[in-house]
């Protein structure tokens, strides 16, 4: 793979397992990345997951023992510590007071560039959703989604997953065909378990071994222009992994669509990516000119 001229990191957190918005540029630093995209991620406190609690600030734990996730207060600090390196996103709960007018004002009094991260327990097509993403695509901010599945096969049986966020690609898809004006960025093990065939029987959240013909992501894609992605977390790069020869098809095809994006610190995805032969324009869409195009001026 051709080595890229710059390199935007596409979904990137801050003050985030273990480091404050300083470790974050280290990081940055030491890996050639010019900018990052910082992402938002509301929690409110029923949708609290404890698991997480080791990876967020300490700072926004309520008073009942609930964390608050990333609020927009940890990213406009580290946009103006180092206002040349980042660009905010926020994504306000969708059922949480009037979310459309909480997102106009935010892009419009903090210059939000970003909606996102989505990642909330309600379904990705309920219609207080889809007045958001409406809300988005008026003011030409992309929507980054996290997509984690409700119900995984076992045994046969259909088991319940507590910290599922967004439902389906069935309920995606019907949100990408309401919002036609709406520019949609898949992520998270729910959207990428779709690369392969057999993910609505696949018993895994991380499904391995090699993909099982096209799977329904392949047909979203060529269905519906305004969905995306990004390329981050170990969900997209365990996806691609399953498949190198598939993986250079999928990104060579879509590669108008496709976001280098890290949501971690490191280079699995960098070194993976080196590994598979892609052309230079590829390279060059997915690790910087794909992210500085979706954004409007």
């Amino acid at each position: 793979m051709p080595a890229p001229s710059r390199i935007i990191d596409s979904h990137q957190h801050v003050f985030w397992h273990g480091r404050d918005d300083a470790g974050l540029v280290a990081d940055m630093d030491a890996h050639g990345i010019e900018k990052a995209w910082l992402l938002s991620w509301e929690v409110p406190p029923s949708e609290d997951n404890s698991s997480y609690h080791a990876a967020l600030n300490p700072r926004w734990v309520r008073p009942d023992g609930t964390h608050a996730g990333i609020p927009i207060d940890d990213l406009l600090l580290t946009r103006d510590h180092y206002p040349d390196r980042f660009l905010v996103g926020f994504c306000p709960h969708p059922l949480v007071g009037n979310a459309p007018a909480r997102l106009k004002a935010a892009h419009g009094i903090h210059k939000v560039r970003i909606c996102g991260e989505w990642k909330f327990r309600v379904l990705f097509d309920d219609p207080r959703c889809l007045e958001l993403y409406r809300m988005a695509g008026e003011l030409g901010m992309p929507v980054v989604l996290h997509l984690d599945v409700p119900y995984l096969l076992r045994e046969g049986k259909r088991n319940y997953i507590p910290n599922w966020y967004g439902g389906t690609v069935e309920h995606l898809e019907r949100a990408l065909k309401e919002c036609p004006d709406t520019i949609f960025v898949g992520h998270a093990p729910g959207f990428w378990r779709e690369m392969s065939g057999d993910a609505a029987t696949d018993p895994s959240a991380y499904p391995r071994g090699p993909l099982v013909g096209r799977g329904r992501l392949w047909g979203l894609f060529d269905e519906n222009p305004n969905l995306w992605a990004d390329l981050s977390a170990g969900s997209a790069l365990n996806g691609l992994k399953r498949d190198p020869e598939n993986a250079v098809d999928f990104l060579t095809t879509y590669s108008d669509r496709l976001l280098f994006g890290r949501d971690y610190y490191g280079t699995d995805l960098h070194d993976f990516l080196q590994t598979l032969d892609l052309s230079k324009d590829v390279v060059e869409k997915l690790y910087h000119h794909n992210a500085e195009r979706v954004l409007r001026p």
